[in-house]
């Protein structure tokens, strides 16, 4: 069941321990996933595909306000959550109230990293940790013309609103 995919960082942090003593490769990514489309879902197949267990950190409501703007997120964080734990190549889900992930990724210290190919490697925030750990990271190119802000444009301009 797709709930027992969201956990909180303490728990998470347990997992990813008894997975590592196990070999087991960790990729991590994050992002508000506020209209979860296309180009999330195969963003977070490809990074699944580079391990053995795929690590969502997901931007509480709290966090993507401060990111986004008092209108945001669209979809409340629980739902966000669930709809990510929902998809198969999603293995954990842990929200954070931080506008990054920074203190996330130190507490997960992933093997791999992943980010949308819109973030340049250096400024991946986390990659110090994941590299200085012996790990890497990882851009994927993200499909073009498509973006949760795109799709809400659009909402928006088909109601006739501006």
């Amino acid at each position: 069941m797709s709930v027992k995919k969201i956990v909180d960082e303490k728990t998470l942090a347990e997992i990813v321990a008894a997975l590592k003593k196990l070999k087991k490769r960790i990729v991590f990514t994050n992002g508000c996933f506020d209209l979860v489309h296309a180009g999330h879902v195969a963003c977070l197949e490809e990074a699944r595909a580079m391990g053995d267990a795929l690590v969502v950190g997901l931007n509480s409501d709290q966090s993507v306000q401060e990111i986004k703007g008092p209108e945001r997120p669209i979809i409340p964080c629980h739902q966000r959550a669930q709809v990510l734990a929902g998809l198969e190549s999603v293995d954990y889900v842990t929200a954070f109230d931080e506008p990054d992930p920074w203190n996330l990724i130190n507490a997960v210290k992933p093997d791999v990293l992943v980010k949308g190919g819109d973030w340049a490697v250096d400024a991946i925030i986390g990659s110090d940790i994941v590299e200085k750990n012996g790990g890497k990271t990882i851009c994927i190119p993200v499909m073009p013309d498509i973006s949760s802000t795109i799709i809400i444009e659009k909402i928006i301009k088909s109601c006739g609103k501006t």
